[in-house]
């Protein structure tokens, strides 16, 4: 039995949303989730799911949006538009490839609750229309507030998010030094959640229902760091979940555990916080990485070619528009998205799960 016998292909949301997680549970598996900014790191993210035979998470953060929408109207309405517009996007396209697809916002710290707001009432619009919600999941990141806040905050957002019938992501403590709005590099302590904090955040969230998940700090960093610079402790992620099936009389895995990736995790390490329940992970330098270098090495073998419209090595009025042509290099780039993407499926054991 795979994920296909179990939900259909498009996006999806809520109870299905549940059994696909609970079957990455079982099953071992993580499912990256790929943050877009455009159609084309959309269409890498679907075209890699479907050569995967596996489902796929396409999220967008505020500040994704923030790139994607015309500069020329510099307000939140015109944001949300933007979103709504990516959303049906990958809606439509989803069931084309005949993928699975969770849909998901990412990092809304306390300055971009009103985006939620808005995202919110754009969903219950969808609702009315469609008898299910635009986006699959939201993600409230209040890991630089106080905990209390974090989970009184938190909570009250899962109270209207679950109306839709949407899953709600929280963060407990901090995505260690490259946050876009956090200095993370003074406090390392705040890297590791401890089990305590973990059933905590369990037990106020269960109180409105157990469709969420928890980025679970264990030591993750955003951004590219030596090994030797960074320690992984995934063990924190076994302690939390025993501390709590114990406590709460649940099973053996009670937590939807988020895996923030950091580039160049150690494959031992990947394998085992998947063991202990992670069943998302977060994939962004690494595919940002591949396109930086695909176009660094385009660039750097065909350097002869690139300097003026017509004239090149091999004569002196030959045209060269076949190597600046940006349908070529755009595509040549989604290719590169689509491969480490790819990549990623395989490290996560995530493959064939269909």
């Amino acid at each position: 039995m795979g994920i296909l016998d179990i939900v259909k292909p498009g996006v999806i949301y809520w109870e299905d949303l549940n059994k696909v997680y609970n079957y990455a549970k079982e099953h071992h598996f993580a499912i990256p989730a790929i943050n877009t900014v455009g159609t084309n790191s959309i269409n890498a993210a679907l075209e890699a799911a479907k050569e995967a035979h596996s489902p796929i998470i396409i999220q967008f953060s505020q500040w994704g949006w923030k790139f994607i929408w015309w500069n020329g109207i510099d307000d939140l309405e015109s944001m949300i538009l933007w979103t709504v517009i990516w959303a049906k996007h990958v809606h439509t396209l989803a069931e084309a490839y005949w993928v699975v697809v969770i849909l998901h916002t990412d990092h809304a710290n306390k300055k971009a609750l009103p985006w939620i707001d808005w995202l919110i009432l754009e969903n219950k619009k969808y609702y009315e229309k469609n008898w299910k919600p635009l986006f699959s999941s939201h993600m409230l990141d209040l890991s630089v507030e106080p905990l209390k806040e974090n989970l009184t905050i938190s909570k009250d957002y899962f109270k209207k998010l679950n109306e839709l019938e949407i899953w709600i992501e929280i963060e407990v403590w901090i995505t260690g030094w490259e946050e876009e709005w956090a200095d993370t590099t003074s406090d390392k302590s705040k890297m590791y959640t401890s089990p305590e904090e973990l059933s905590y955040a369990y037990s106020e969230l269960t109180e409105v229902w157990n469709n969420f998940t928890i980025a679970a700090m264990f030591g993750n960093v955003h951004g590219v760091y030596k090994p030797w610079n960074v320690e992984l402790k995934p063990k924190i992620l076994d302690e939390a979940q025993q501390f709590i099936a114990h406590k709460y009389s649940t099973w053996d895995k009670p937590l939807n555990i988020v895996f923030h990736w950091w580039s160049w995790s150690e494959p031992t390490k990947i394998n085992e916080a998947i063991w202990y329940g992670v069943i998302k992970m977060n994939v962004d330098t690494d595919t940002q990485w591949a396109f930086c270098s695909w176009s660094k090495d385009f660039i750097d073998s065909h350097r002869d070619y690139l300097q003026t419209q017509i004239w090149n090595p091999e004569w002196w009025d030959v045209p060269n528009k076949k190597y600046y042509d940006p349908r070529k290099f755009i595509w040549a780039w989604q290719e590169a998205m689509k491969n480490r993407i790819l990549q990623a499926f395989t490290e996560l054991n995530a493959m064939n799960k269909n």
